[in-house]
């Protein structure tokens, strides 16, 4: 099914189109989603790919968020290609879905599903109907608006730097998608920047926050908005948290006390840290190591459940 430019941006306003068979994941997706997002998550997982293959899916799971123990640290191997930067979503159906880049220079992303975390599908590579020689997709994100909503965040480039996208499916089942709209206000800053990628979105107090890569600098920034396509903010540059850098493959989750935590890969030490905000991330806690896996996985994404564990 094709979709115009047009009929993608309706969705992305929420015109009644967007109720209409669009996808829908459960309450359990992050913080900002459902009645009450600080409530005590029964199960934390993580999907990242290995620091010694980016074939290679490692799952792992938390019942704080801290220690993480394996539920499976060769879980996927895809068809072809690579399982780099993979991020989970818990679909209303009762399955995990992952999706992730699947080479430097794809024009298109990987879908997995699983229903035990363990035992993975492949479904297909979602290509991204955008005009142009497309050079990249890269680093995709899963994300729920406040009504649990889904989409994907996924940074594109031409050759001229990153802009993140948001891609819409049009089904429940994920098996069709619209064409991807830039997000305002994260693309390249000028000739020769190469713009940000590895953006994740959170929502808090009715706003969404990203938290994206710059490129040029290789720090994590915030930036601020009313709508997922933006236009965005830019509201903290440089090391404003005190996280150092280079640093990349952020995810974000609440916590039950209250505050959120950061998860980012500090790629050039071999490290994998977290740090943590009680402040509606204006100050963050000294970036400290993920114990039992700093330094063996790379760019995953933690995601918080609640209720009884599938």
């Amino acid at each position: 099914m094709a979709m115009g430019r047009r009929t993608a941006l309706a969705l992305l306003a929420g015109l009644p189109l967007l109720a209409t068979g669009t996808a829908r994941a459960q309450s359990a997706l992050g913080p900002g989603v459902g009645p009450d997002p600080h409530r005590p998550p029964s199960r934390y997982t993580m999907t990242a790919f290995r620091a010694d293959s980016d074939t290679t899916l490692a799952v792992y799971e938390s019942t704080d968020g801290t220690a993480f123990t394996p539920v499976s640290e060769h879980a996927y191997t895809p068809p072809t290609g690579l399982v780099r930067d993979p991020s989970v979503l818990l679909h209303t159906d009762g399955h995990y879905y992952l999706t992730y880049t699947i080479a430097g220079d794809a024009t298109a992303i990987g879908l997995a599903r699983s229903r035990d975390r363990i035992t993975w599908t492949f479904l297909g590579n979602v290509p991204m109907l955008v005009p142009g020689r497309l050079e990249g997709a890269w680093a995709p994100e899963w994300y729920a608006d406040a009504d649990g909503r889904v989409g994907i965040i996924v940074s594109l480039t031409w050759g001229h730097g990153f802009t993140p996208h948001l891609l819409l499916p049009l089904d429940a089942a994920l098996t069709a998608w619209a064409p991807p709209v830039p997000l305002l206000g994260l693309g390249p800053a000028g000739p020769g920047s190469l713009g940000h990628i590895d953006t994740t979105l959170v929502r808090l107090d009715g706003r969404l926050f990203a938290f994206v890569k710059n490129e040029d600098t290789k720090l994590i920034e915030l930036a601020v908005a009313d709508r997922p396509i933006g236009p965005y903010t830019v509201v903290a540059r440089g090391d404003w948290a005190g996280w150092g850098g280079p640093r990349e493959g952020q995810s974000v989750v609440g916590l039950p006390e209250g505050g959120h935590r950061i998860y980012f890969d500090a790629y050039t030490e071999g490290r994998y840290l977290f740090s943590d905000s009680f402040d509606g991330f204006r100050t963050w806690s000294p970036p400290t190591d993920l114990p039992g896996l700093s330094g063996v996985v790379r760019h995953g994404t933690v995601l918080t459940e609640f209720g009884s564990p599938v």
